[in-house]
């Protein structure tokens, strides 16, 4: 074993590999940190710490593999959403960070707009994918009701994973956007969605574009065609009083907010920017 192969070596050598293939040079920081099963802090205070062959060489072949395309997410096999681990692969999106806004903007109108309680109401993550949404939710607040819909049946499964390793209580229904609900007569005081909506002609990274489902990414021509069919399907399943929330692309805020006027005229819309400044969620609430 080499003494120069240390903890700082390798992540010296991994940031500057990274970026000369154009990554992030970051993401060996997240490769060892998963590889070793160290906090950050702790990998930081121990770079001197030596790796030996066999560390070295799963680090190597992670951070090449990560080089040539594959997402970080799926190297290790999960992604941090709301201070938790969410198991990830390639029949899921993975979660962003901008999705973690919308869990907020939830969670501030759930409790403006039903002020007396939260229990039992009804709520339901739309296209849930890994299932972030919809456990974040129901862990944030314990007394909703929470369902988890998805066309994929391995979406699902990722997502019911993912649910029982967070001791989760989610109710799952596989089907298209509202449909399962409309079927089994289920009401809805809550509907939240992150959809697809990145338009079909819209260039995406190689990373995004080879790994992630398209069925997740690609919204249509103008990337509003889910948006269409759920405030066509609204009506239906959310009851008089409710609260719909949903994350949009940049620049989308105006539409989707026209979208939802036209069926439900009287009610209370919002478009909300996210933390750099773009068009991020459209919340409504009846």
């Amino acid at each position: 074993m080499s003494n120069e192969r240390t903890i700082f070596k390798a992540l010296s050598w991994a940031s500057s590999f990274l970026k000369a293939n154009g990554r992030d040079a970051n993401a060996g920081e997240i490769l060892l940190r998963s590889q070793l099963n160290m906090s950050r802090s702790k990998l930081l205070a121990e770079q001197r710490i030596p790796l030996d062959d066999h560390e070295w060489g799963r680090f190597e072949e992670a951070v090449k593999e990560h080089a040539a395309g594959r997402p970080v997410q799926h190297i290790v096999g999960y992604e941090e959403f709301y201070g938790r681990k969410f198991l990830v692969n390639e029949d899921v999106l993975i979660p962003r960070p901008e999705t973690e806004e919308l869990i907020e903007a939830v969670l501030q109108k759930l409790d403006a707009t039903f002020t007396s309680s939260l229990s039992d109401l009804k709520t339901a993550d739309i296209g849930t994918g890994s299932g972030a949404i919809a456990v974040t939710l129901k862990l944030e607040r314990p007394v909703l009701s929470v369902f988890a819909s998805d066309l994929s049946e391995k979406a699902l499964q990722v997502a019911q994973r993912n649910a029982k390793s967070l001791n989760a209580e989610i109710q799952f229904l596989q089907g298209d956007l509202l449909q399962p609900f409309k079927h089994k007569d289920i009401k809805l005081d809550v509907v939240v969605s992150n959809p697809p909506y990145i338009p079909v002609h819209e260039k995406l990274s190689d990373v995004v574009f080879k790994y992630e489902p398209h069925s997740a990414l690609f919204g249509g021509d103008d990337g509003l065609a889910f948006y269409r069919r759920l405030v066509s399907e609204l009506p239906e399943v959310l009851k008089e009083h409710g609260l719909v929330a949903f994350e949009i692309g940049d620049g989308q805020g105006k539409a989707v907010a026209e979208l939802l006027t036209e069926d439900f005229p009287e009610a209370d819309i919002e478009v909300i920017k996210d933390i750099n400044g773009k068009d991020r969620i459209v919340t409504m609430v009846l």
